[in-house]
């Protein structure tokens, strides 16, 4: 069982079953909506739940993004299907994920640099972004 929530406190969620490993974003929307890019884990929608009131914003015709409408914490992002993306940062405590890849390399900021080692995409990678241990 894993836990997380917002930085207020006034969302938090728990999740039972299995993580995905952490896959770093850096498509624009992701860049905007953090500052930086996203570093999210992903769980099945069963697996999860949620305690207090989830602001959605639909930030695309196929995704919407889910953050804690008192303190603007980013949370989730919702792109359908089966598992919802959590923002690894709002787990509490250790994780014990790790990080597999970067996705969206083709948009990344300038100002910094990816290092080498781990799986990276010009775009999405759906295989990547699925896999759930």
């Amino acid at each position: 069982m894993k836990s997380g929530g917002c930085l207020c406190g006034a969302v938090t969620y728990s999740v039972s079953g299995a993580l995905r490993p952490v896959v770093n974003c850096h498509c624009q929307q992701c860049r905007k909506a953090s500052g930086h890019h996203v570093a999210a884990t992903s769980a099945a929608r069963g697996d999860i739940e949620i305690d207090g009131a989830v602001t959605w914003y639909q930030s695309s015709t196929t995704a919407k993004r889910g953050f804690c409408g008192v303190c603007g914490s980013n949370l989730f992002w919702d792109g359908g299907g089966e598992n919802l993306s959590i923002f690894a940062g709002t787990l509490d405590g250790a994780t014990g994920l790790q990080t597999a890849g970067h996705i969206f390399v083709a948009d990344k900021g300038d100002y910094y640099q990816i290092m080498k080692g781990l799986s990276q995409a010009e775009q999405d990678d759906a295989e990547l972004t699925a896999v759930v241990r």
